[in-house]
């Protein structure tokens, strides 16, 4: 019987042979170190090259120790790209002078303008000290807060969201249970480096982390869920077989898990009744996500009916037991109230406990609590600080918040370009208030050069997502032809858009259609929310019988109200009211304080309407008003300049007693101002002023 030939396999490649080609065992040597072997056995060959050959290249090796041999490179290459980033400093090092080792990481430093030294060098703190720094040339500080701006967005725009980092390591516990890799798999080394390489913003999960995922799919479909991603429908329909498996034999987190499949209608029909059931069953039995997600039925009425009493309770026991999201609920309920008696203070403790865990909107809400004083003492530096950590990590709302701090100088200096930064990066993320944000400071220019067709681009994806603030823009934009051609028809389309859902100024601006009944309801509407436009328009109406019948004492009452508000107009028209005895007594004192704040707030056109009302008022002989038409013409209020009418006045008021009259034409003799110059007069203006108690007659004055 001949034996057939042995195939051999890839090792032999690596080996010369010394016999014949049919010996299945011949003499061999190893083509790299000439190791020689009297009889070959692949096994101890391959041995030879992994571990004792000097000089086998890798592709001689196993594949166990190839994959191992790569790992290994990859590590020392990252270990070497880490050392030479930190050998690259950061444009705030131009700054400082290295007195310690220029390759330490944190060397001592020195300032270059004020020599000020920090024995370990921090980057934040050096361009902190630079943007404050006496010395410093104003180049330097423009550089450092442009660097301090340039890192932030980066920051952000590098770190995933709070949603996204929990959906990957959803799908990494869900990879290494369908392939039955043990959860420690994560705590190893060389996976460690080899994820920091591929995305340094993932944050690996340590073994117990992606365990406790791996027994709490709940999470894992929620988050999926959240992203508008469904999941496989074979690994749905896996999860389904092995859950019913479970849920049968009384496995809480089964339970719960199926709880979502009818909530979300995965692999099942839509039922919130049987969600909720289930929610229930595995908290009876102290299953803690399910005690949270039956206070969020509650709280949104799924499968229940709405009982925000009820949903506090859970929140509550969730959070006792340490349910961060709980804890952060419970913070919201007691911040506003819900279901429980406010308590800002326990707001605050709650969401302070919930940061220190990492929770993104715990961190976020913080921040509100320190900008507005909820619950401690108001500290807008200490609100900076965290929206800026949580922004840093991708959290929306806190970029947002973060771009309205540097647009109006809220615990630091106004920046609108940082502003405007701040508002695109969280517009890109599709959040709507900095998408009209975003669209205003292109309006306008703030941050930015002025791009009206960009602004209105952005209020119109703004507004199709639901935002009533940006179609009233949209609105405006139409009615004046901002960035698209005017069109009223569709302006009154966005303000009609609008004030169905509230939005004060589209109703008031609805109210400008040619429908005087109709307008009277819209002002009447939004008068009562305290819109200051309409509550002087509604004084107007019944003025003027607009939509309604005269009623002037009415109108009376609604100019006074807008007027204690500030509203010039109706300051003028309250004054009027009181000159003339109109839906009120007469009272021409009270009249000519109004016409002086009117005038004092004016805009041109009030000026001119104070001086025809105080011309009036002069022409019957109200002193007061004689004077102030002095004031006007020595002033150029409402009418041109004109030195000798002001004289005149002023003349004729003093005549009449009026001190500060008496006062001002001392002042005009002095100077010879309208008149022909006599200090002799001016002298003796003086005395009788300061005998009537003018304080300022007690000493010179010029002109």
């Amino acid at each position: 019987m001949i034996r057939k030939e042995r195939k051999k396999g890839p090792v032999w490649e690596h080996f010369n042979s010394g016999n014949k080609n049919d010996d299945s065992h011949p003499h061999v040597q190893c083509k790299y170190c000439s190791k020689a072997f009297q009889r070959a056995v692949p096994e101890r060959m391959q041995t030879h090259l992994d571990k004792k050959c000097p000089k086998a290249p890798i592709n001689s090796k196993s594949q166990s120790v190839q994959k191992n041999a790569t790992s290994i490179y990859i590590i020392d290459h990252i270990g070497h790209t880490n050392e030479e980033m930190l050998r690259k400093k950061k444009p705030v090092w131009e700054n400082f002078n290295v007195i310690g080792k220029y390759d330490d990481s944190h060397p001592h430093v020195q300032c270059k303008y004020c020599y000020k030294e920090f024995k370990r060098a921090v980057p934040q703190r050096m361009q902190v000290h630079i943007e404050n720094c006496l010395e410093a040339s104003n180049n330097a500080k423009l550089q450092s807060k442009i660097q301090n701006t340039t890192s932030t967005i980066d920051n952000i725009n590098d770190h995933m969201s709070e949603d996204e980092q929990k959906f990957l390591e959803s799908l990494l516990a869900k990879a290494l249970s369908s392939a039955e890799i043990p959860s420690s798999f994560v705590d190893n080394p060389l996976v460690i480096q080899f994820f920091k390489r591929l995305q340094p913003s993932f944050k690996l999960p340590n073994g117990e982390q992606i365990k406790m995922q791996m027994n709490d799919n709940s999470d894992q479909l929620r988050s999926l869920n959240n992203n508008n991603n469904t999941c496989n429908d074979e690994n749905c329909y896996q999860l389904w077989i092995r859950d019913e498996k479970n849920a049968n034999k009384g496995d809480n987190i089964s339970i719960n898990d199926f709880g979502n499949f009818y909530q979300n209608e995965i692999e099942t029909e839509n039922n919130e009744t049987k969600a909720f059931e289930l929610y229930k069953e595995a908290a009876e039995k102290g299953h803690i996500n399910s005690i949270s997600q039956l206070g969020y039925c509650y709280d949104y009425g799924i499968g229940t009916e709405k009982n925000e009493t009820k949903a506090f309770e859970f929140y509550k026991m969730a959070a006792q037991k340490g349910h961060i999201k709980s804890i952060f609920n419970l913070g919201i309920y007691y911040q506003h109230g819900i279901g429980t008696e406010r308590n800002e203070i326990k707001a605050f403790e709650l969401y302070k406990e919930a940061a220190k865990r990492g929770h993104l909107d715990s961190i976020h809400n913080l921040g509100y609590c320190y900008q507005h004083g909820i619950g401690t003492e108001k500290d807008e530096i200490k609100a900076l600080e965290l929206y800026r950590e949580a922004a840093s990590k991708g959290h929306v709302n806190s970029i947002f918040n973060l771009g309205s701090c540097y647009e109006n100088g809220i615990g630091t200096e106004k920046d609108i370009i940082n502003a405007f930064e701040l508002y695109k990066a969280a517009a890109e993320k599709e959040h709507i208030a900095s998408m009209f944000n975003l669209g205003y400071c292109y309006q306008h220019g703030i941050g930015t050069e002025k791009n009206e067709i960009k602004a209105f681009e952005l209020y119109k994806e703004a507004a199709e997502k639901g935002d009533p603030s940006s179609s009233h823009n949209l609105g405006c934009c139409y009615y004046y032809g901002i960035g698209i051609e005017k069109n009223v028809i569709k302006a009154f389309e966005f303000y009609n858009e609008a004030a169905k859902k509230g939005h004060i100024d589209s109703i008031y601006n609805i109210g400008t259609e040619k429908n005087e009944i109709k307008a009277f309801e819209l002002y009447k509407v939004v008068a009562e929310r305290g819109h200051i436009n309409s509550i002087f328009k509604l004084g107007y109406c019944y003025d003027h019988g607009i939509g309604t019948e005269k009623n002037k004492t009415k109108a009376f009452e609604f100019y006074k109200m807008a007027a204690n508000k500030g509203h010039v107009s109706s300051i003028f028209n309250l004054g009027i009211f009181y000159q003339q005895g109109i839906g009120t007594e007469k009272n021409e004192i009270k009249a000519f304080e109004l016409y002086k704040e009117a005038a004092k707030k004016g805009t041109k056109k009030n000026e001119i309407k104070a001086f025809e009302l105080y011309k009036e008022a002069a022409n019957k002989g109200h002193i007061n008003s004689i004077f102030c038409l002095g004031n006007c013409y020595g002033k150029g209020i409402g009418t041109e300049k004109n030195d000798t009418k002001a004289f005149e006045f002023y003349k004729m008021a003093a005549q009449k007693g009026h001190i500060k009259s008496i006062f001002n034409l001392g002042i005009y003799y002095q100077h010879g101002i309208g008149t022909e110059k006599n200090e002799i007069k001016a002298f003796e203006l003086y005395k009788e002023a300061a005998e009537k108690g003018d304080p300022r007659s007690g000493r010179k004055r010029s002109s």
